[in-house]
């Protein structure tokens, strides 16, 4: 909370000192207002309520700029019927300078790689999956970072490097508000262990792209931590504690993206090294593993859309997790598969839209779908219904988990 005030004030000190009131035309604001509810259809919460999410919420953004030098800020304010408690988020706020050849950003920021539909291999960034699986808008998930951005445009290629000094981890659906497989339910005394701000656990993530035999080229790195938690407890046969921590992760990948086959052909991989577990010998810290997405989008007829993915994770060191995995726990595939397909629809002069996307694993035998309507009454308000389903053969797997959270939510929004 500390830095983010700290971003904030220097962002308001920039903008009196830089822009003053004769500056006034390069500023812009906006925002919105908005309610978000979500009602399960299945079983009650943990609490014995329905709503998955309800709130209400406002959005400010004020963006300027003077010369060679921006500010921009993104705060929400809110009101959260489920906790009941008000709470201020801030989304965005940054300062950013460019020349010639090279601009930088320095503040909280959102930052998106790679060329997944909502399958993420090299976009290394935090997420709020509970913002996904409760229905909430699809811009929430993705959370900022507080980084230093720095892009370069040198003629032979581009590059942006990010330098992340506080680690951020994904937010993940809460047990007070959804029911996910819990391996270990007798135990309640848990803790959380984030990496620490220093020089040693500073994050650095390397993006290097151009144009490469008519492919939209891009090649990337990154050092620093999984943010999804591993769990490791106190004792295995009889355990009392569970610490939550993030091992550290290093990724190498690429992705490859080109107008073909009357659309437009997507290849994605990375190669990710488990940096605690090299050797794959400790079944409590994900293994190293090898990924590749294929994604296919194209126009079928007049205002409708199709992507199709499909996303294969390879486990490197498959026999040494086999020879020490704990029995009890569910058995991960070698080779885990999950197919998507995203159908968009504009009728009504594009008023309307249609959507369904979908998510299928054969290999976990697990889905989620999710239906949607939106429509746009005038310029500045729109209004959303959609579902989300989730099931599986078991529930140990990532949407079997899910399962009796099955819901339906409402989005309303008017921008200004």
């Amino acid at each position: 909370m500390k830095r983010v005030l700290m971003i904030v004030s220097l962002t308001t000190m920039l903008t009196m000192l830089r822009c003053g009131a004769s500056e006034a035309e390069g500023m812009s604001a906006h925002g919105f207002l908005q309610g978000n509810y979500s009602v399960a259809t299945d079983d009650k919460n943990p609490d014995g309520n329905r709503f998955k999410w309800a709130e209400e919420r406002a959005q400010f953004k004020l963006d300027g700029s003077r010369n060679e030098e921006r500010f921009f800020l993104k705060t929400d304010v809110f009101y959260d019927n489920i906790d009941e408690k008000a709470d201020v988020e801030m989304r965005e706020a940054y300062v950013a300078s460019s020349g010639g050849l090279w601009d930088a950003r320095i503040g909280r920021q959102i930052i998106t790689w790679g060329v997944g539909d909502l399958v993420f291999i090299n976009d290394v960034f935090p997420k709020d999956h509970e913002a996904f699986f409760s229905g909430r808008p699809m811009e929430y998930l993705k959370k900022g970072s507080d980084a230093l951005k720095v892009s370069a445009y040198p003629e032979f290629a581009s590059f942006e490097l990010v330098v992340t000094p506080f680690f951020e981890p994904d937010n993940m659906p809460r047990s007070e508000r959804f029911r996910m497989y819990d391996p270990m339910p007798q135990v309640t005394n848990r803790e959380t262990k984030e990496p620490p701000a220093n020089l040693k656990n500073t994050e650095i993530a390397l993006r290097a792209y151009r144009d490469l035999a008519g492919f939209e080229s891009s090649f990337y790195f990154y050092k620093g931590f999984y943010r999804t938690p591993s769990m490791q407890p106190d004792s295995l046969s009889a355990p009392t504690k569970i610490t939550l921590h993030y091992p550290e992760l290093l990724l190498y990948g690429v992705s490859l993206q080109k107008s073909a086959l009357d659309g437009v052909v997507s290849l994605e991989a990375g190669y990710l090294v488990s940096q605690d577990d090299k050797t794959g010998t400790n079944p409590l810290i994900p293994n190293s593993q090898a990924k590749v997405l294929v994604a296919y989008q194209r126009q079928i007829i007049e205002d409708m859309t199709m992507t199709t993915q499909y996303l294969g994770e390879y486990m490197l060191s498959y026999d040494a997790y086999e020879a020490h995995r704990i029995q009890g726990f569910p058995k991960e595939p070698l080779y885990r598969q999950l197919l998507s397909l995203r159908l968009q629809y504009l009728m009504m002069s594009q008023t309307m839209r249609l959507g369904w996307f979908s998510f299928w694993s054969p290999t976990d035998k697990d889905y989620l779908l999710n239906p949607e309507i939106r429509y746009s009454f005038t310029d500045n308000l729109w209004g959303a219904i959609g579902a989300l389903v989730y099931g599986g053969d078991t529930d140990t797997t990532r949407f079997g988990s899910l399962d009796k959270n099955d819901n339906i939510y409402t989005q309303a929004r008017y921008e200004f």
